[in-house]
C-alpha cells in the first residue's frame, strides 16, 4: 500500500566533532516520506533490482521481494539463521554483474555448537512463477568470531570499486577480542566474491593474523559504504554508552576499541586507556550520547540538489536520519531529519532510479520513500 504522508520539517542539532569544537546547526529540509511496503518484520536491508522491486532482509531469516506496488512474496532458499537479539538474516546486497550473473550475497548469524558467529551466503536469484527464489546457494566465508548470545555480530556489505567486498564484524560482545588478529571478532574484512582473502591484503602472510583482516578495533560497525567520490570505505559503528564512531578503515590500521573510546560502559565507569593512545587510529567523527547509527548512504542523486555530497546515516536510538554536510573528509555540520516518524532508523541507501529510501525497524516495519 501507498501512503503519502505530509511534509516533515526536520529538527537540527548540534552534536560533538571528534577532538573538535561544536557542530553548526544546519539549514532546516522538507521532505515527503512516503511508505512503499509497511508490516515487514523487524527489516535489516534492502537492495534495489535493475527490472523493478525490492529485496528485504527480516531479521527472523526472511527474505521478501517487495514489488514496486509494496506487495510481498517470499524468497525461498535461505539460509538457515541463529535469530535471536540482534542476530538474524542481516544485510544484503547484489553482484555488481548482477544483471549478467544473478547473483546476491547476505550475511547472517549461524549457529554452532561453540556459539553463533557472522557468515556470509552467495545464490542466484531466479524467478519463479510471480516470485523469486535462490538456487545455488553456499555459504562461502564462516567467520570464527564465535560466541554464545545474540549481541554485536555487524554486519554490513560494500562492495569497492575493484569488485573486492568488504564485510563487517562486530565484537560479540566481547571487546578484548576486537585487539586479536587471529580472530575476525571486531574487524573489517575484504573478501573475494568466493569468500577467499582479497590479494594484497594487509596481514598476508602473517602469522598470527587471519588473512581476510583489512583493520581491526572496532566494536559493532552496522553501516559501510563506499564514498563515490574517493572510492574510500567508510563505516559507522555502536559505541557503547556514547562513542559511536564514523571511521574510514585503512589497511592495517587499529581503530582502538575497546583500548580507546569516546564512550563510557552502560554503568557509566570508564572504558580502556581514555580517548586517544599510539598506534591507534581517531574516528573522523563521534556522537555522544549515542545514536546507535545502522545504514548509512552518501547522496549524489540529482533529486536531492542541496543534499549531493552529504552523508546519511539511520539512527536507531535516536529515531531519526541523520544528515551529515561533508567538506572532504571532515563533518562541518548535522542535522536530524524524520523525527516526526518516531521510528528506528535500520537502513538507508539510494536507489539507482535516484531515490533515497530508508527501513524502520519495528515488528511493523516499512520501506520508505524519501520525496523531495
Amino acid at each position: 500500500m501507498n501512503v503519502r504522508n505530509c511534509f516533515l520539517s526536520s529538527t537540527s542539532a548540534i552534536l560533538l566533532l571528534a577532538g573538535a569544537a561544536t557542530l553548526p546547526v544546519a539549514a532546516q529540509s522538507s521532505i515527503a516520506p512516503e511508505t512503499v511496503a509497511d508490516n515487514l518484520s523487524y527489516p535489516w536491508a534492502v537492495a534495489f533490482l535493475p527490472g523493478g522491486g525490492y529485496l528485504v532482509t527480516e531479521r527472523d531469516g526472511l527474505l521478501k521481494h517487495v514489488s514496486d506496488e509494496g506487495a510481498q512474496s517470499v524468497v525461498a532458499g535461505t539460509p538457515e539463521v541463529f535469530a535471536q537479539g540482534q542476530g538474524g538474516l542481516l544485510d544484503v546486497v547484489l553482484s555488481p554483474d548482477f544483471q549478467t550473473d544473478n547473483t546476491v550475497f547476505l550475511t547472517f548469524s549461524q549457529g554452532s555448537p561453540e556459539g553463533a558467529g557472522t557468515s556470509l551466503f552467495r545464490a542466484k536469484l531466479a524467478a519463479d512463477g510471480d516470485g523469486f527464489r535462490l538456487e545455488d546457494g553456499e555459504t562461502i566465508f564462516r567467520a570464527n568470531n564465535r560466541a554464545f548470545g545474540g549481541r554485536h555480530f555487524g554486519s554490513r556489505l560494500a562492495f569497492a570499486q575493484d569488485g573486492t567486498l568488504f564485510m563487517t564484524l562486530g565484537d560479540r560482545g566481547d571487546g578484548p577480542r576486537s585487539q586479536v588478529t587471529s580472530d575476525h571478532t571486531g574487524s573489517v574484512l575484504r573478501l573475494t566474491t568466493d569468500g577467499d582473502p582479497a590479494p594484497g591484503n594487509p596481514f598476508e602472510g602473517r602469522q598470527d593474523y587471519k588473512p581476510e583482516i583489512w583493520s581491526i578495533g572496532h566494536r559493532n560497525p552496522q553501516s559501510a559504504a563506499i564514498n563515490p567520490s574517493t572510492g574510500v570505505l567508510w563505516t559507522v559503528e555502536h559505541g557503547a554508552r556514547g562513542g559511536d564512531e564514523i571511521n574510514i578503515p585503512e589497511a592495517g590500521k587499529n581503530y582502538g576499541w575497546p583500548v580507546i573510546s569516546y564512550g563510557r560502559h552502560y554503568s557509566g565507569g570508564k572504558i580502556g586507556e581514555g580517548t586517544e593512545k599510539a598506534g591507534m587510529e581517531q574516528p573522523i567523527h563521534y556522537w555522544d550520547p549515542s545514536i546507535a547509527p545502522s545504514g548509512m548512504a552518501f547522496v549524489t542523486s540529482d533529486l536531492y540538489p542541496d543534499w549531493q555530497g552529504d552523508l546519511l546515516v539511520g539512527a536507531l536510538r535516536g529515531q531519526h536520519l541523520a544528515k551529515l554536510d561533508l567538506d572532504g573528509d571532515s563533518i562541518v555540520s548535522e542535522e536530524k531529519l524524520l523525527t516526526d516518524l518516531g521510528a528506528r532508523i535500520r537502513d538507508v541507501r539510494q536507489a539507482p532510479d535516484g531515490y533515497l529510501y530508508v527501513l524502520t525497524d519495528s515488528d511493523n516495519g516499512r520501506l520508505i520513500r524519501l520525496v523531495p
